[in-house]
């Protein structure tokens, strides 16, 4: 089991794509990028960079195609004095820095082994047969690096557009090491659009996203979306010695990466710029966007903390926060993990997340959107159609009944709803089996009671309505800045799972299966990044994308083909979800 729990919790659970004709096994992932052997490195110039801020030259990998160089600290460490605190940018000079080897993850949320032994033994099979995730293996709080991958050989005043990473995994779990940028700049050079590839780390869990009103007093809020600021503020600093151009930023983020993506455009109101110019100039966000929140210190966010202080033995103490900050590593980390995580029953009613701070981030998500409080930047959105079921795993000892899920939804997520609320929602999916997820199967892979309904809440509410809400607020207050959006049906078929939620990375990220889906979203992307639109230089055997404005149309990709469809499916849930998102909050 514990492997499965790990393979999920990256959120790298992958199902093979069984729409048309079978693809077979695909090859593995790789593990996370390593160093050259030297005498392989010797055969290729060492590339050499000087950075202004902070002062540094950076030395990195050489390659034949790709020039890596991995590990640059961006901001001091968090520790000591620095833990739980926002992030500080490096004054002094680096001098000579060897970007020749990647650091370590930031501290992860772990899981017990004993979580739901009763997952079905097909979806066990299903993730056996894929490929397999790389394991987290060096973390420390010494965490906040960026790996940067460039054309090989290009001059410093080259001005590419540079794609940055953000990676998902919940707010608890990930590593921008595991995400390597080398495919994606290869197919930049192949598609004669180069760009520069970006992934920066930041905190989460309890070092990254920890609520309470100890934490909103000292300014100590979303440390994790703070990091990443910090990281954009280090590449428009210090893009252009790479030979990027930092007026031609991408944001990219999927999953909790793609939430902190939508994030970063709706922070300090959406104001993105630093020195006078905006910090990116675009936006992709695969399964992602508005999370409505209640502040960092609501009743929830409070009991986050108190337990977390409990676990660490700091109850007792005149300054709690203080006593954190104080505690050996280890232990911090052990009280950190011991309130709920997303891989058990509370699923993505999530113990840490972005909550409104009265500063960096002023206000919940959907009233920020409303108000036209945002980075108005060109965006591509999406979902999975499936998004629910990976979250729907671990409810079907309690989830057995119809009242069983309205009192799952009012205690466990939506504290300031009321049984009526949450039976209309029920109901708005009038047919628990076929209108749940995984959609379109009729009667089939309903594997507990209310399962099918459930991952349909879970998805639509987390992810894909409220996708919707932030398409057509978008249009009402911005319908000139262009907008495009998507749901992937590349895995439709898969038994219980469908599209599920993560499954678009070995589609579009990774791009291990060489089909019409990794290929198209491949080209779309690299044009996005290139021109912000996807449509400009993409090959004709693509699909034209059209904007989402222009009949609210969604680009639908199976593994094979993609077709167009109209944005206006579960019209009653996506109706009850604005007319009571007030009582939706987390």
């Amino acid at each position: 089991m514990k492997f499965l729990l790990s393979l999920l919790a990256l959120p790298l659970a992958l199902a093979m794509p069984v729409e048309e004709t079978p693809q077979g096994p695909a090859p593995p992932v790789l593990d996370a990028p390593v160093e050259a052997a030297p005498e392989l490195q010797a055969r290729y110039p060492t590339p050499t960079v000087v950075i202004p801020q902070p002062q540094a030259t950076i030395v990195g990998l050489g390659g034949a195609d790709v020039e890596q160089f991995p590990g640059i600290p961006f901001a001091q460490p968090p520790v000591g004095g620095l833990r739980l605190k926002p992030p500080q940018p490096i004054t002094e000079p680096l001098g000579t820095y060897q970007a020749t080897k990647n650091q370590d993850a930031c501290p992860q949320f772990f899981f017990s082994d004993a979580l739901n032994d009763d997952i079905p033994t097909s979806i066990i099979g299903e993730i056996l047969n894929t490929p397999f995730v790389q394991k987290i293996t060096s973390q420390s709080e010494d965490c906040l690096y960026l790996n940067v991958h460039r054309p090989a050989g290009i001059a410093a005043d080259a001005k590419l557009p540079v794609l940055f990473w953000v990676f998902g995994g919940g707010f608890e779990l990930g590593w921008n090491t595991m995400y390597d940028g080398t495919p994606w700049v290869k197919s930049s050079i192949e598609q004669g659009k180069p760009m520069i590839f970006i992934t920066v780390n930041y905190r989460i869990g309890g070092f990254g996203f920890l609520p309470g009103a100890e934490i909103l007093k000292d300014g100590a809020a979303n440390l994790g979306l703070k990091d990443q600021r910090l990281g954009l503020q280090w590449v428009a600093d210090n893009i252009a010695a790479f030979g990027g151009d930092p007026d031609k930023v991408t944001i990219w983020g999927e999953s909790a990466g793609s939430i902190s993506v939508f994030d970063q455009m709706i922070a300090n109101d959406g104001d993105h710029t630093y020195k006078g110019k905006p910090l990116f100039r675009a936006a992709i966000m695969n399964s992602g966007s508005v999370v409505p929140a209640d502040p960092v210190d609501c009743p929830k966010g409070q009991i986050v903390y108190d337990t977390v202080v409990e676990a660490a033995g700091c109850k007792g103490s005149e300054d709690t926060l203080g006593c954190l900050r104080a505690l050996p590593y280890q232990t911090y980390l052990e009280a950190a993990n011991s309130v709920p995580g997303i891989l058990s029953s509370t699923s993505v009613a999530l113990s840490y997340l972005p909550r409104p701070d009265g500063s960096f981030l002023t206000d919940s998500p959907d009233v920020l959107v409303l108000n036209g409080k945002y980075a108005r930047v060109p965006f591509i959105i999406g979902d999975q159609e499936d998004e629910g079921t990976l979250f729907a795993l671990f409810q079907s000892s309690i989830v057995r009944t119809k009242a069983d899920l309205i009192k799952y939804l009012t205690t466990i997520f939506f504290h300031h709803s009321t049984d009526a609320q949450m039976a209309e929602l029920a109901e708005s999916y009038p047919s628990a089996l076929i209108d749940g997820s995984p959609h379109r199967t009729g009667i089939f892979n309903n594997w507990y009671p209310e399962f099918k309904r459930l991952a349909a809440i879970l998805g639509d509410l987390t992810f894909t309505l409220s996708r919707r809400v932030f398409l057509a607020g978008h249009d009402a207050i911005a319908p000139d800045v262009p907008s495009w959006s998507y749901l992937s049906s590349y895995n439709y078929g898969t038994p219980i799972m469908g599209t599920f939620h993560g499954s678009d990375l070995i589609q579009v990220f990774f791009g291990i299966y060489p089909n019409y889906a990794a290929e198209s979203f491949r080209a779309y992307y690299l044009s996005f990044v290139d021109t912000m639109d996807p449509n400009n230089g993409t090959d004709t055997k693509f699909r034209k994308w059209p904007q989402w404005k222009e009949g609210h149309q969604l680009l639908n990709t199976y593994a094979f083909h993609s077709q167009l469809i109209t944005d206006d499916f579960r019209s009653k849930t996506y109706d009850f979800l604005v007319k009571n998102v007030k009582s939706l909050y987390i």
